[in-house]
């Protein structure tokens, strides 16, 4: 039964037959007749079918709610017994906001050192997809902004308050102090791409600054925002943890941006559903002692 609902969680998350057989390591029969069984058992139909996966219907949807909690349980128990046998260990699968990977390092260094068989992952994700993955049970917890956009039903650690710079080229005019955010409207920018939520924050405070902008170079990469930054006369704009690590030789410098001073909570995030499994419990409890916002 287990097999068959990770399979029935991945077709609902993948939206294609081929793709989530794919996700799985099975053929696409071996998926579909897995499927139909499930169908059997539960005495409904779960997915709507035509030439090619159509969805999922109302039994289906609320089916995925139990498929979610029943795998995510059995995942737990099962750790819980491997805890028991062998101590804290396993794979921890993390996503990341773009402008917090150089702070993922102070959750993941000094735990897995103290416990040297938990393994991480981790990716590079939008705060959407951040919590999409959470819901789908492909990651553990998610490192993301708490106070901007809704996150829905998740536990939440709060860890610190991101503040902006405006970063740019040693001997840029902008860097001799302070910049208001209504200085930057002739200011050739780089920027992190519109899906996002680090970019629609900084539009936010441009727009309510009366400045109006568009970036002559997008991208999800902070590195490659900076590369640019270092051979052009592009400036882009960083919360102050994301631009430390590129601020420590003498081609680059940053600036507050002031009026406003903004800043949003960044933290951890997990899925509602206690008990955790005994390796995210004990990230839990590494985020809520390294908090400054305790």
């Amino acid at each position: 039964m287990i097999d068959k609902l990770e399979m029935f969680i991945a077709l609902a998350r993948e939206e294609h037959f081929g793709r989530a057989a794919l996700a799985q390591g099975v053929t696409q029969p071996t998926l579909s007749a897995a499927i139909k069984q499930l169908e059997d058992q539960l005495g409904v139909m779960l997915v709507w079918r035509g030439s090619r996966y159509q969805g999922l219907t109302p039994e289906g949807q609320r089916a995925l709610i139990w498929a979610r909690q029943i795998v995510g349980d059995t995942r737990t128990l099962r750790q819980e017994m491997r805890v028991a046998r062998e101590g804290l260990s396993g794979d921890l699968r993390l996503a990341v906001i773009p402008t917090a990977l150089t702070v993922v390092s102070e959750l993941t260094a000094d735990f897995g050192e103290s416990h040297p068989n938990v393994r991480f992952s981790v990716q590079s994700k939008t705060s959407a997809q951040i919590l999409s993955m959470l819901d789908n049970l492909e990651i553990d917890a998610g490192l993301t902004y708490l106070d901007n956009e809704p996150l829905g039903r998740v536990t939440t650690v709060p860890l610190y308050a991101e503040r902006y710079v405006l970063v740019a080229k040693a001997g840029h005019p902008l860097l001799s102090g302070p910049v208001k955010w209504s200085d930057l409207g002739d200011v050739p920018l780089c920027l992190l791409t519109p899906d996002m939520q680090n970019r629609r924050i900084i539009a936010q405070h441009l727009i309510e600054a009366g400045v109006e902008t568009t970036p002559q170079i997008e991208a999800s990469s902070v590195v490659v925002l900076v590369s640019h930054v270092v051979r052009s006369n592009l400036a882009t704009i960083l919360p102050v943890r994301a631009a430390e690590i590129f601020l420590k030789g003498d081609d680059l410098g940053a600036v507050p941006l002031i009026r406003p001073d903004a800043s949003h909570v960044v933290g951890l995030v997990a899925p509602h559903r206690e008990p955790f499994t005994p390796v995210l419990a004990g990230l839990l409890d590494r985020a809520r002692a390294l908090s400054e916002l305790a």
